[in-house]
C-alpha cells in the first residue's frame, strides 16, 4: 500500500494532464488511513477528465461487490424507498462499483489461468475472453494487439443464440 500511495502522488499530474479519469473498484473503507488522502485527492482531481477511465481494483472482489449491492437493496427496500419491480439489470448495474461504465467487451486473462477469479462476475456476462500463458509483467503491446485480433475474429451474439 505504501507503493500505491507513492504511485498516486507521483502519477497524479500525468493522469490529469492526459485527461485520464481515475476510478476505484473495491473497498475504500478497508484501505490503510495513510492511503485515503492521496487516493481522494487523485479521484477528485481527475473526476471531470474526459479521456480514458483507469479503473483500479483495490481490495476488490466481485462477490463482495454484489453483497454490498444487495445490502443497499435490502436497506432501501426496508425503508420503503425501493419497490421490487424497480429492481432490474439497470438498477443492479447502477449500484455496482462500475456504475456508469460500459461492461467489458474483452477480458484478457494472463499467466495461464482459465478462470475469472472473482473479477467482474456481473459485468462479464457477455464479455469475450482471451487466455494467454504470458505472465502479466511480461504482457506487451504486441500481446495486446494479438488479443484484439482474436477478439475481432469472433461473432458476438450477446446471449442471442440465433445471431450469426
Amino acid at each position: 500500500m505504501k507503493l500505491f500511495k507513492e504511485y498516486l502522488r507521483k502519477e497524479l499530474s500525468n493522469l490529469h494532464k492526459n485527461g485520464i479519469r481515475l476510478r476505484l473498484l473495491g473497498r475504500r473503507d478497508r484501505l490503510p488511513d495513510y492511503v485515503h488522502q492521496p487516493l481522494e485527492e487523485a479521484l477528485e482531481k481527475t473526476k471531470d477528465n474526459q479521456g480514458m477511465v483507469l479503473c483500479l481494483a483495490v481490495d476488490y472482489g466481485s462477490r463482495d461487490e454484489m453483497i454490498r449491492m444487495m445490502q443497499d437493496l435490502a436497506t432501501q427496500a426496508a425503508a420503503g424507498s425501493l419497490k421490487a419491480e424497480e429492481v432490474d439489470e439497470n438498477w443492479i448495474g447502477d449500484h455496482l462499483d462500475t456504475a456508469g461504465l460500459p461492461d467489458p467487451d474483452l477480458i484478457i486473462r494472463t499467466s495461464g489461468e482459465i478462470r475469472l477469479s472473482n473479477f467482474l462476475l456481473w459485468q462479464a456476462a457477455y464479455a469475450e475472453f482471451y487466455f494467454t500463458d504470458i505472465l502479466w509483467p511480461d504482457f506487451r503491446k504486441s500481446d495486446l494487439h494479438k488479443a484484439i485480433e482474436v477478439f475481432n475474429l469472433r461473432t458476438r451474439r450477446m446471449g442471442n443464440v440465433d445471431a450469426p
